[in-house]
């Protein structure tokens, strides 16, 4: 299955490297690193949704990695698990404070490797399911780390600021944020499972929700300032997103309003 999803496994004992790739092959694509240089560099190329390091490594440990990870505007939004046969408190620690999203002593039961991996991965698909499906839901909201909450208070600022251009598109928004196409796409998709079309579309028909829910505008108004070409496309695109139409979600607000 092509849609698996992408883990990158670094640690330098090539046993244990063949045995956790085995133990997980048949859920997720695996790509392996010896060191976290190397690691670093697979990075760059693949749309890694999880890194699972070791920690003692040459060239580059696992707490440097998970370090350059978490710091990395690229690569911040990755979960990162850390294994380990230090099981010292202190070491436990360390781990948390770079941004570890979970520390695994070795010698570890691939069943609950597994259930981290696996709840890792749901809980992120949950916030991310949770912003595109509920209408006043801050664009924010997907973020796990310092680094992408900055990227998507400013990415949101942005496309507030030209919601009204029926123009808007990736090439422009990746250059309002300085930023590559390429890296821009990559980022975007990894945070939110969206292009970045479609998280231009969604967040059209969030502020078209923000106005709505004030009662201060009619619903011609509101497709008008959000950048819609036509109200039949506002409220075919508003229905789909948030399954119910723009003048039931407008009554609803009223009524709540009222109570």
């Amino acid at each position: 299955m092509d849609n698996k999803p992408l883990i990158l496994l670094v640690d330098d004992n090539e046993e244990i490297l063949s045995f956790i790739e085995e133990d997980l092959e048949d859920k997720y694509k695996i790509i392996t690193a010896r060191d976290g240089k190397a690691a670093m560099a697979l990075l760059k190329e693949h749309p890694v949704q999880l890194v699972i390091s070791d920690i003692m490594m040459p060239e580059m440990d696992g707490f440097e990695l998970c370090s350059v990870i978490k710091s990395d505007f690229e690569t911040s939004h990755i979960p990162v698990i850390l294994l380990t046969a230090r099981n010292t408190l202190q070491s436990k620690i360390e781990g948390l404070e770079i941004g570890a999203d979970a520390y695994i002593e070795k010698p570890f039961s691939p069943a609950y490797l597994q259930v981290q991996i696996a709840n890792l991965l749901t809980n992120r698909g949950k916030l991310k399911s949770y912003y595109a499906n509920t209408p006043l839901v801050h664009l924010k909201s997907m973020a796990y780390t310092s680094a992408d909450e900055q990227f998507l208070e400013k990415l949101n600022d942005i496309i507030q600021q030209h919601l009204d251009s029926t123009e808007l598109d990736v090439e422009q928004l990746a250059d309002f944020m300085n930023m590559s196409r390429p890296t821009f796409y990559r980022k975007i998709k990894a945070i939110s499972d969206l292009t970045p079309h479609e998280l231009i579309n969604i967040a059209r028909l969030k502020k078209a929700a923000s106005l709505l829910a004030t009662g201060s505008y009619k619903i011609n108004e509101v497709a008008e300032l959000c950048g819609f070409a036509s109200l039949t496309n506002f409220g075919k695109n508003f229905q789909k997103q948030f399954g119910i139409l723009p003048s039931k979600y407008l009554a609803q607000m009223q009524a709540e309003k009222g109570n």
